[in-house]
């Protein structure tokens, strides 16, 4: 499972690593509307409809390079069947662990594939400062327009030119459960920040820690936490100052800022809470995130937060459902009628404008193609933000409610902040500092250190 987190900060030794040769395409001749001519493969099926207009892309390739490599590259593949049915072109899918850090050495030295899904923001605009990234054909800014979001485009999109259309998403804003220790006490999922500490209150009240949680993970320790005051800016300060807070509009230690991580601390520092079948607060920076939640399997703790992502560390045998062993809720505000969720996601960035690479583009950001990659997906593991996802055509509970989340009309998504902050902030200082903050500092001095890293430049 990928966790966008750890693999975050590799893009910024992309100028140390060492270029890979790349299969380009295949040659051709188009004519001047940009298409390969003939008559497409698809022509009169009407799962193809969007993309007979290329023409006849037999024996074309497209290459894919990307960093979701195997056992989750077989979905991905299989997804993209339905594409060379209709056109003729094949699909050639590269993963690799180096990514991030490859993607850019290729761009920069003109070896750059025909496309590439961009896991950052962030990364997508040092692509696009390569000049290598062509900017989205309109059939694709029309599909982001029907099936996506405005704050989806947003990502995709850098100085005003629409580049990037989404690919798969993951939901942070999650807090996981034990639906037989809810059912047990009566307890129902709570739909209020009020209605969740009152929760709190109850379960320690009966003598069980209510909370767990674990910051430890490698090089990466301290991300969990970043993730907590992410979640908290937006409950308490609103999807706007979040976005001027990542941005440096206002500084890291604005007091609205302080006010969320107080609010945070309102649980993770609280000694009545945490931590729930480990150990005192400052156990947190030492349990590794993917034990944060397992307690819960044990009833020594009731919520941990988490994104969907840690459907994947659970032990195996255990029942992820509404009415099995874990599952999870979304994590509310102050009131149940907002719904700011965080979260992260792939970016599709194309290098070329061959008629093959631009029909591979719209096929990826169409209904079409989401339907098609959960449908290829029977074990689960992967959500779409895309509207046109028909949620039944996911296995995962875990998976639907993702969806569910992410297609709610009251929803407001906003990308992990810290993917977006300059490297010095979203993979330095804010990982560490939360460390330090967790283990005993206050919220003064861990935002006022976190400000000081801000590069001048």
């Amino acid at each position: 499972m990928r966790v966008g987190k750890i693999r975050r900060g590799a893009a910024t030794v992309a100028a140390l690593a060492s270029a890979a040769l790349v299969v380009a395409g295949c040659g051709s001749s188009d004519d001047e509307n940009g298409t390969a001519g003939g008559t497409s493969p698809g022509e009169g099926k009407a799962e193809c409809a969007q993309l007979t207009s290329y023409g006849d892309l037999t024996g074309r390739e497209v290459h894919v390079y990307t960093g979701i490599v195997e056992p989750e590259d077989k979905a991905q593949k299989d997804s993209y069947k339905l594409f060379t049915e209709c056109t003729g072109a094949t699909v050639n899918y590269e993963g690799s662990k180096d990514f991030e850090a490859q993607v850019v050495v290729r761009a920069r030295g003109g070896n750059a594939p025909d496309i590439a899904y961009v896991p950052q923001p962030g990364l997508l605009k040092t692509l696009v400062q390569t000049k290598a990234v062509k900017p989205a054909p309109q059939a694709v800014a029309d599909n982001v327009d029907k099936w996506f979001g405005e704050d989806w485009k947003s990502y995709g999109t850098v100085d005003g030119t629409f580049y990037a259309a989404p690919l798969g998403a993951n939901v942070k804003s999650f807090v996981w459960y034990s639906p037989k220790m809810f059912k047990a006490n009566g307890w129902t999922v709570p739909t209020t920040w009020a209605d969740l500490i009152k929760l709190s209150d109850e379960a320690a009240a009966k003598g069980i820690k209510p909370w767990c949680a674990g910051f430890e993970s490698g090089e990466a320790t301290g991300w969990p936490g970043t993730d907590w005051l992410e979640d908290m800016v937006l409950r308490t300060a609103g999807p706007d100052v979040y976005t001027k807070w990542l941005n440096h509009e206002i500084p890291f230690n604005d007091p609205q800022i302080a006010t969320a991580l107080d609010r945070a601390g309102s649980i993770l520092k609280n000694p009545k809470y945490v931590n729930g079948g480990i150990g005192d607060v400052k156990s947190i920076a030492t349990t590794a995130f993917q034990e944060g939640g397992l307690p819960i399997l044990d009833g020594k703790c009731a919520f941990h937060r988490q994104a969907s992502f840690y459907a994947a560390n659970w032990p195996e045998g255990t029942k992820v459902t509404a009415d099995g062993d874990v599952f999870a809720f979304y994590l509310p505000g102050d009131d149940a009628s907002s719904k700011p969720v965080l979260g992260g996601g792939e970016f599709v960035a194309a290098f070329n404008d061959k008629p093959e690479t631009q029909a591979f583009q719209t096929f990826l950001s169409s209904d079409t193609w989401a339907n098609e990659k959960a449908k290829a997906t029977p074990d689960g593991g992967w959500v779409s933000a895309n509207k046109g996802l028909d949620v039944n055509n996911l296995t995962s509970p875990i998976d639907k409610l993702s969806a569910s989340i992410l297609q709610d009309p009251n929803a407001v998504f906003r990308f992990d902040a810290s993917d977006l902050m300059p490297a010095e902030v979203g993979s330095g200082s804010f990982w560490k500092q939360m460390v330090n903050w967790i283990t005993g500092q206050d919220t003064k001095t861990t935002l006022d250190e976190i400000e000081k890293s801000w590069p001048t430049s």
